[in-house]
């Protein structure tokens, strides 16, 4: 009976039967009534049979293991990007171990923290992506010590230093039961490789052995395709690079080729026209060349909108293409690009609007049919707006110069430039308080052209000479001009008017003065002439213009005590004697007071109400001043008392 049941235990053992198969095989015995020492033996033969088998299973379970291991590191060999091979792992780690959850953890920023890079079996989306601090979680005990770390139950794990962002993923996710395993490159981990269950498990020796194996393959595996990634950009790059190169080449031949075409058309003879042709087809636009003070050399193509203002346009254009020396793409499609030959030689500017709107232009070729165009301009120098420009600025420095060349020369200099110097001239001077960038000279040649006058440039400020009789109201019209478009403030001074051309020297040395004392007396970014600075103006003046001054000042009360023979200006005067004082007035007078009341209310009339203002107050007075003065040295030449007051005193009704 007891070698029966041993074989019998051999039987279950050869057929791989289940344990309960043992068991109920020794119930068998007990019940055939077979003795204790039988029992025994079946007992001991039952329990070898158990071991043998469970052995076994662990003998299988190792070798299907290492299959799969081997299946994974052949899976792993293959070629991918970062991210599709850390989906292959996880797949690969759940397969391994039968688990519910797996997922890496990537250690940066010095290994503070801990970043979820991908995840799979996870039922939401709390995870991946997930940053969490780097000393809490089973990562932060297998990063200070890289070896396996595993727990049964991780909410109720004492051992785990936890987190409240990574407990509460792990309640959203159901997990109780952690593995994790480093991922090491060399002997330094870079990251964490997570298995999780949704029971409680205790996880084998086999199980926590067959996870490092997988660990070890990953953190190769994820170093070689990192090191993929790095080198498949730095081959998009250098392919990037090649391209970039082979295009610039063929650009470079293409400009090469262009330029080569210009030149020869240049080179034969051509004039502006076919030049501007031949250019509008190279750079499929329609192009325009405008000389320095704006005159319209040729064009080829439409390039301006109807019932566009030209000097709108082309004047804020050719100021900044000039100021940038570079092509300037302007907000309505337009182009402008500068025309000069040498720095600071300015010779005008081509605009072109592209045949396809939107169209990119490439600025090498603009530049290089500019100079094309300034090749050709300075060939045509002789017959072109360009040559009579830099002749009228230079007969503007001729009139500025002293000592000056003789007069009939300058007047006949003049006629054959079209001005005529015998009518009223005034002389602007307009100095920007920033960086112009050559942004003055562009905009007065296009002023000066504008309003037939002449212009130059004189340490750093554009001068003006410009028809007219007003100066001040041409002060302005710059300043409001040029402000703008400079973007920052302008101060301007004026003189005159002038007549004939030895007069426009001293203007010009008057308004520098003015822009002197504009400076001093703090008054920049503002508009005003010799004139208008009142007593400044006069104490200013070459001429010493007394009698415009005193005109100004009162010259209506002067004429209307000529013309009616009253005493305003006598009031007046005693007025500011007796400290404004209307009554004070009346007794000097000698007259009643509601006749100063009177006659100041006709002042009134005559100088306009805020004559009494401190400003103009002190002018009036300054004006009396000079008047009473004048008046009485020439009474004193005509061998009268110096003494000697005014007309009769007459009532004021």
């Amino acid at each position: 009976m007891s070698e029966d049941g041993i074989f019998a235990v051999l039987e279950l053992l050869a057929a791989g039967a289940p344990a309960q198969e043992y068991e109920a095989l020794a119930q068998r015995l007990r019940a055939s009534g077979a003795s204790a020492a039988e029992l025994a033996r079946l007992g001991r033969a039952v329990r070898l049979g158990l071991t043998i088998r469970t052995w076994t299973e662990r003998q299988q379970q190792r070798e299907a293991g290492m299959s799969a291991l081997i299946d994974t590191a052949r899976d792993l060999a293959t070629p991918h990007d970062v991210d599709t091979l850390l989906k292959v792992i996880l797949r690969r780690a759940r397969l391994l171990l039968a688990v519910d959850m797996s997922y890496i953890g990537m250690y940066d920023e010095g290994e503070r923290y801990v970043t979820i890079r991908a995840s799979d079996g996870h039922t939401t989306a709390f995870n991946v992506g997930l940053r969490l601090p780097g000393g809490s979680g089973l990562g932060s005990a297998v990063m200070s010590n890289p070896s396996p770390f595993w727990t049964p139950d991780y909410l109720a794990d004492e051992r785990i230093q936890h987190s409240g962002d990574i407990d509460y993923v792990v309640k959203a996710e159901g997990l109780q039961a952690v593995l994790a395993v480093p991922l090491n490159r060399g002997a330094r981990p870079f990251g964490t490789l997570y298995v999780a269950e949704r029971k409680v498990r205790h996880f084998t020796t086999d199980e926590i052995a067959l996870l490092s194996s997988l660990g070890d393959l990953a953190g190769v595996a994820i170093e070689k395709a990192e090191l993929l990634d790095r080198t498949t950009a730095l081959v998009a790059e250098l392919e990037q690079h090649s391209t970039r190169v082979e295009a610039g080449l063929r650009s470079a031949q293409e400009l090469s080729d262009t330029q080569h075409r210009l030149i020869q058309l240049v080179l034969g003879d051509c004039d502006l026209d076919a030049l501007a042709r031949a250019s509008a087809g190279e750079l499929n636009a329609a192009v325009q060349v405008c000389a320095a003070n704006g005159t319209i050399l040729c064009a080829s193509g439409h390039v301006r909108d109807e019932g566009a203002d030209p000097e709108s346009l082309l004047v804020p254009a050719a100021m900044d293409a000039h100021a940038a020396r570079e092509p300037v793409a302007l907000d309505d499609g337009l182009w402008a690009v500068p025309i000069s030959a040498g720095t600071g030689s300015n010779l005008g500017t081509l605009l072109l609007r592209p045949d396809r709107p939107g169209a990119v232009q490439d600025e090498r070729l603009l530049r290089l049919v500019a100079q094309v165009m300034a090749v050709q301009l300075l060939v045509e120098s002789s017959r072109t707006a360009i040559a009579e420009g830099q002749v009228r600025d230079d007969f503007l420095a001729d009139l500025l110069a002293s000592p000056q060349r003789p007069p009939h020369q300058l007047e006949q200099h003049a006629r054959r430039l079209g001005i005529d110097l015998s009518k009223p001239h005034v002389v602007v001077v307009a100095r920007p308080e920033g960086d112009a960038r050559g942004k003055m000279a562009i905009w007065a040649s296009s002023y000066a052209h504008r309003l037939s006058g002449l212009k130059s440039m004189h340490n750093g400020c554009a001068v003006l000479l410009l028809p007219g009789g007003d100066a001040g109201g041409a002060g302005r019209a710059v300043s409001a001009e040029l402000s703008p478009l400079l973007g920052h403030p302008v101060t301007v001074s004026s003189a005159g008017p002038v007549a004939g051309p030895a007069s426009v020297h001293h203007a010009f040395q008057e308004a520098l003065r003015c822009l002197d004392a504009m400076t001093s007396l703090g008054v920049i970014g503002r508009s005003a002439s010799v004139r208008e600075l009142g007593f400044l103006g006069v104490l200013l003046s070459d001429n010493h213009d007394v009698e415009g001054f005193v005109d100004s000042a009162i010259g209506p009360v002067i004429d209307y005590d000529q013309q009616r023979f009253t005493d305003l200006t006598r009031t007046l005067e005693t007025y500011f004697e007796a400290g404004g004082s209307p009554t004070n007035a009346a007794k000097k007078l000698h007259v009643h007071p509601n006749t100063v009341a009177r006659r100041l209310e006709r002042i009134s009339e005559l100088l306009g109400p805020q004559w009494q203002q401190p400003e103009r107050a002190l002018e009036v007075q300054l004006a009396l001043r000079v008047f009473r003065v004048r008046h009485s040295l020439r009474l004193g030449e005509r061998g009268a008392p110096a003494e000697a007051g005014g007309p009769p005193e007459a009532q004021e009704t």
